[in-house]
C-alpha cells in the first residue's frame, strides 16, 4: 500500500487551505511538517510565509528580499528554508507529515530536497502539496514509486479534506479529534 500522497493542481486552486483543513483536523495528534501562507499588503501578495506545525514562522520569500535566489518577482530566503528543514527530520513519534509544499522555492533547497527523498522512504505517511509544473525534484517526486498522485479541482477540493483523511486512516492513522 503506497503510504505518501501528493496533492497538485493549478496556482490558487486551494492546495494549501486543503492541506490546512487536514492539519486542523489531525490537530492535538503527533503531526510534523509546515504550511506556507500568503503575505499581502494593501490586498497585494508581496511573499510567502512559512509555518512548521508546531508553531515556528518565519518569511520564505519576499518582494522586497534582495536575495540571489528567485522566483519571478520574489527573492527566495534559502538559509530560512534549510532552518524550517528541521520539521522535516524523521521522527518515530510522527503519525504523519504534511509538507506545503514542493515547488520551485522550496527545490532551491539541497535539504529540503534530502529531507524529502527520506521522508518518502521512511515509514511515515507523507502528504504533501506539488506544483502542477516543474522540472527537476518537482517532476521527479511525481513519478516515485511510493507515491500516490492526486489533482485538486474546483469540484473535487471541498470534498478532498474528508477524502485524505479517509485515505490516511486506510493506512492507520489515528482519527482526527
Amino acid at each position: 500500500m503506497v503510504k505518501n500522497l501528493l496533492l497538485t493542481g493549478a496556482p490558487g486552486i486551494g492546495k494549501t487551505t486543503l492541506l490546512r483543513a487536514v492539519a486542523e483536523a489531525l490537530a492535538g495528534q503527533p503531526v510534523q511538517g509546515f504550511l506556507t501562507e500568503e503575505i499581502r499588503l494593501d490586498g497585494q501578495r508581496v511573499g510567502f510565509g512559512i509555518r512548521t506545525l508546531d508553531g515556528s514562522t518565519a518569511t520564505l520569500a519576499h518582494t522586497r528580499s534582495r536575495s540571489a535566489h528567485r522566483v519571478g518577482r520574489y527573492g527566495v530566503d534559502v538559509e530560512t528554508l534549510d532552518r524550517i528543514v528541521a520539521a522535516l527530520t524523521p521522527d518515530e513519534g510522527a503519525s504523519t507529515y504534511l509538507v506545503d509544499e514542493i515547488g520551485k522555492m522550496e527545490c532551491m533547497s539541497r535539504r529540503f530536497v534530502a529531507a524529502m527523498e527520506r521522508l518518502l522512504l521512511g515509514r511515515v505517511p507523507v502528504v504533501a502539496t506539488v506544483a502542477l509544473r516543474g522540472s527537476g525534484f518537482i517532476a521527479e517526486v511525481k513519478r516515485r514509486h511510493e507515491v500516490e498522485l492526486w489533482e485538486v479541482t474546483r469540484p473535487s477540493r471541498d470534498e478532498m479534506p474528508a477524502t485524505v483523511l479517509h485515505w490516511l486512516a486506510a493506512r492507520g492513522e489515528p482519527a482526527p479529534r
